[in-house]
């Protein structure tokens, strides 16, 4: 099979039915509108480089279920070197676009994640999930299709359970089941590269008891499905979005959606779990082992173009960048250290039965607080280096700047160093975009929150066997046990 080129990529989003509404707009066309077209460019970067030779070694591979040549991003990951190659290309998509590509990540991720959740099930209760779910592999690699992964679920009230909320919706669950299919109703929040992907993978966005069982689904549906509602939603930068100009910096972005689903019907060759709860927490523990050892590369990578951005306002501040040497190490630690603590945690990890690599969990979420805190010290770093002209948003529009009455008078007092002030304004906004603005991925709370993944630390290291070796060491023979509540 051919790889799917650009052109065919852009073609395939404008064959999709219009779903998409922003600012009370339909978005008739995602790879045009100015809300959209933006995060269309960044996935198509990726088909670029899968078509490029000095690229395709990374976004391109062999099927391993067909041995043709593939999109990277619709593999089965049955290796270290696999899951790996996955944390590289992340970080390249961030060096190639200086933002998130949701549509080549999570949804891939869930494939492989269901590859390995399927097995189980299938082989505990003789369902034919795991079939299901190879047919549609094999058809999202022939196709090359973006596939958006869903798992976050709107929740409602967080101090209720599923079952409890007075709202159903609040999360994602099967309103009927029949021979055909099922139906779905609920909303799934925060979704990354929804616009810019052909598919959306479902998941179970917690573990689930048995009172919750009609929420533990997953499903893959078309990004156009009838009943379902897609809401780009917005920054405060996103308001730049209809300006032509530097004023948004890059051709490249990411949106987020709402996705709002109204008795969706999913055939069942579509459906990989139906209320099969006791496997809801698997899904959640092979999908965070595996999204938050790669997530490392996200923020590294970025963090890569902010040491490139903070050199460039440097010098376009009549500054050497070697004056600030001592910052830029420290950022270049910071994209390390998330980049290489996430490989570690897929070096340290196994195979599962069904063949697909699980990276190691406790280091994984480790991994998600490092990422949930250094990224933002790195951006700190960049603002510090660019001085106010990059972070205190007193800073003229293109418009302004461009003006036939007063623009030559902010040029002239924007010069600085030896660059042009254009250059020096191009500077400045592409470091407020990845500090500030709409290029700033979801470091915090992008795939989980830093507290739920401290708890998983806190469950997997044996606090009392590291108390007992340090007993032992210190030559204590006395146990010493916790006080008395």
């Amino acid at each position: 099979m051919a790889l799917k080129t650009r052109a065919e990529y852009l073609a395939s989003l404008k064959r999709m039915r219009p779903n998409i509404f922003k600012f009370g707009e339909t978005i008739a066309d995602v790879t045009t509108h100015p809300a959209t077209r933006r995060v269309v460019e960044s996935h198509a970067r990726a088909y670029d480089a899968a078509n490029d030779s000095a690229t395709a070694p990374l976004f391109a591979t062999v099927s391993s279920l067909t041995e043709e040549k593939i999109h990277r991003h619709n593999s089965l990951m049955l290796s270290a070197e696999d899951v790996i190659a996955n944390s590289k290309l992340k970080r390249e998509m961030y060096r190639l676009t200086g933002t998130c590509t949701g549509g080549l990540c999570a949804g891939w991720n869930g494939m492989n994640t269901m590859w390995a959740v399927t097995h189980e099930v299938d082989k505990a209760s003789g369902t034919d999930y795991h079939e299901r779910l190879k047919r549609y592999v094999l058809k999202a690699q022939a196709e090359g299709w973006a596939i958006a992964g869903a798992l976050t679920d709107a929740k409602g009230n967080r101090s209720l359970k599923a079952s409890q909320q007075p709202d159903p919706d609040s999360n994602v669950h099967v309103t009927e089941v029949n021979e055909k299919g099922i139906v779905l109703r609920g909303a799934k929040l925060m979704i990354c590269g929804t616009a810019a992907s052909n598919e959306i993978f479902l998941m179970p966005g917690t573990g689930y008891g048995e009172a919750e069982k009609d929420f533990a689904v997953s499903c893959a549906v078309p990004r156009d499905i009838e009943g379902l509602t897609i809401i780009e939603t917005r920054r405060p930068s996103d308001s730049r979005e209809m300006e032509e100009g530097f004023d948004i910096p890059t051709e490249t972005g990411i949106t987020q959606a709402y996705l709002l689903f109204e008795d969706v019907f999913v055939p069942r060759e579509r459906v990989f779990l139906c209320k099969e709860y006791a496997y809801s927490g698997k899904v959640i523990q092979f999908f965070t082992s595996l999204y938050r050892a790669c997530i490392g590369a996200c923020v590294g990578g970025q963090g890569d173009v902010m040491i490139g951005a903070g050199m460039l306002m440097a010098r376009a501040n009549g500054l050497s960048a070697k004056s600030f040497a001592s910052k830029f190490v420290e950022m270049a630690v910071n994209n390390e250290t998330t980049f290489t603590m996430g490989i570690g945690a897929i070096a340290l990890g196994g195979k599962h039965a069904s063949g697909i690599w699980i990276p190691d969990s406790l280091n994984s979420h480790a991994n998600k607080v490092h990422v949930a805190t250094l990224p933002y010290e790195t951006k700190r770093l960049c603002q510090e280096i660019g001085g106010g002209i990059v972070e205190t948003g007193c800073f003229p529009s293109y418009k302004d700047f461009s003006d036939p009455r007063y623009g030559k008078l902010i040029q002239k007092y924007l010069k600085a160093g030896s660059c042009s002030p254009e250059a020096r304004a191009r500077a400045a906004r592409l470091v407020e975009w990845l500090t500030l603005g709409a290029g700033v991925p979801g470091c915090m709370h992008g795939g989980g929150s830093p507290d739920g993944a401290r708890l998983v630390v806190r469950s997997l290291s044996p606090m009392e066997k590291y108390a007992e070796m340090a007993r032992k060491l210190a030559g204590i023979t006395e146990e010493i046990p916790e006080p008395a509540k």
